[in-house]
């Protein structure tokens, strides 16, 4: 293997060079929810890879654009790093400890929103290149980035981009937007994303509110409606009931079960971190648990909205009640077929009434355990990190890996500087500079090995 202490003595003296240059990008607001700052975020991003002598360009969406940058080097091969510049919206508020665009240091960590999901990410990846070129004429394999704007947001359109442009897009395996360690400071490889199915439910019964004593009991009740149809949507068995929901699933296979099964215990640490007290369908612990976190499909109330909520007492009957609801899906199922079930069973339940208003989707999609790809990235990581990488072959969360995996024909890893305490999506979202440093020295190794 490669001598990497030249490139690790560079990424060790030159940390606060790209800590200050992260907290650049996160002072820029980037909030795909709410249209806010991504042009601007997209030009920084271009900016930095300009710096580093990629040749860039900002591609316009029906949406928020898209960063392309590509950097020749010295094999045949190339490397693609899928990554975005969009966060979460920093609400709510008061509960940020420090301001959520104003990134802080404080005990070995940086806060901001977006740090963790997905700036510093991006930042490691060229703090990595930089050490690379540091100490050599140029980079042994070219790389290319995808930077896009939309993945909070589910990636609306960054399928039928990647379809568009699928020969510039073109290499031979791509590291995803993300990776870390887990509780135990073991580095996790995650091997797969299930898929989203994201609507809002709505129905109106009145033009207006009414008084309750007025409407109660003869006028229809938007809020009773829309809870009967949610009601209808999954039973105390917790089986979604739309047709034919199941037909297209794809159980577990023994690789999978046996890779689950050296995964270690989950239960107790997540009955502490989030105080749940059981589990559903009487799972107690053990691969069982861990199988039906991520292979089963599930059907999640995410928000409901209707009538008065604020203090005290409004008796009112609402006209309007509305409700979130995400599916995650697993392999094969795809968000239009869930789209599609999902309007039928309403409207064979009685609630044709009830608006469906579609906000995202995207298929679920896997790359195999055992690519020549995955090995690498798994192997890299050990003089890193001490331990050898914990092979996850699919993650519960969701993302639009499917058209690289798919489409692009690409094996996608994992690798990145993310800890379960890293509160992506939530007040004081940080990132630990310990292992912002580790990820930029694995991400080194894999571009030099690759």
């Amino acid at each position: 293997m490669h001598n990497y202490h030249p490139i690790d003595q560079y990424l060790e003296t030159h940390m606060d060079e790209s800590i200050a240059e992260l907290s650049r990008l996160c002072a820029q607001p980037s909030v795909a929810a709410q249209n806010w700052g991504l042009s601007e975020c997209a030009a920084l991003v271009a900016e930095m890879l300009q710096q580093r002598g990629f040749n860039v360009e900002i591609l316009p969406t029906a949406g928020a654009p898209v960063v392309l940058g590509e950097l020749k080097g010295r094999s045949e091969k190339t490397l693609l790093f899928y990554n975005h510049y969009d966060v979460q919206p920093a609400e709510p508020l008061e509960l940020w400890e420090t301001p959520p665009f104003e990134p802080t240091l404080k005990d070995g960590k940086l806060f901001a929103r977006g740090v963790s999901d997905d700036k510093a990410h991006i930042t490691s990846r060229l703090f990595a290149i930089d050490a690379l070129l540091a100490n050599q004429a140029q980079l042994p394999c070219s790389i290319k980035f995808i930077i896009e704007g939309e993945e909070e947001i589910s990636s609306v359109h960054l399928k039928d981009f990647v379809y568009q442009h699928a020969d510039r897009l073109k290499a031979d395996a791509c590291i995803w937007e993300f990776g870390g360690v887990d509780h135990r400071e073991v580095p996790v490889q995650y091997l797969g994303l299930r898929g989203i199915c994201y609507v809002e439910l709505s129905v109106e019964t009145a033009s207006q509110d009414v008084h309750s004593g007025l409407g109660g009991s003869i006028f229809p009740n938007a809020a009773w409606r829309l809870v009967w149809a949610l009601n209808s949507l999954k039973g105390p068995d917790e089986r979604i009931r739309l047709p034919g929901h199941y037909d297209t699933v794809k159980p577990p296979s023994a690789r999978d079960r046996e890779l689950m099964e050296a995964m270690p215990e989950t239960a107790d640490e997540y009955r502490s971190r989030y105080g749940v007290g059981s589990f559903l369908k009487g799972l107690t612990g053990g691969v069982d648990l861990r199988l039906d976190e991520v292979f089963q499909p599930t059907c999640t109330i995410c928000g409901l909205t209707s009538g008065y909520q604020g203090a005290g007492s409004k008796t009112v009957l609402p006209a309007r009640a509305s409700a979130k609801v995400d599916f995650r899906l697993v392999p094969d199922q795809t968000p239009e077929q869930v789209l599609a079930a999902l309007r039928a069973h309403l409207d064979a339940e009685g609630f044709s009434d009830v608006q469906v208003n579609f906000l995202g989707g995207e298929a679920p999609a896997r790359t195999d355990p055992d690519d020549p790809f995955v090995k690498l990235v798994v192997d890299t990581a050990l003089p890193v990190y001490g331990s050898p990488m914990q092979i996850i072959p699919m993650s519960g969360g969701s993302g639009p890996n499917h058209a690289f995996i798919h489409h692009l024909k690409l094996p996608v890893a994992t690798a990145g500087v993310g800890y379960p305490g890293t509160q992506a999506h939530a007040p004081n979202e940080n990132i630990r500079l310990d292992l912002y440093l580790k990820g930029a020295m694995h991400i080194a190794r894999i571009i030099q090995e690759f």
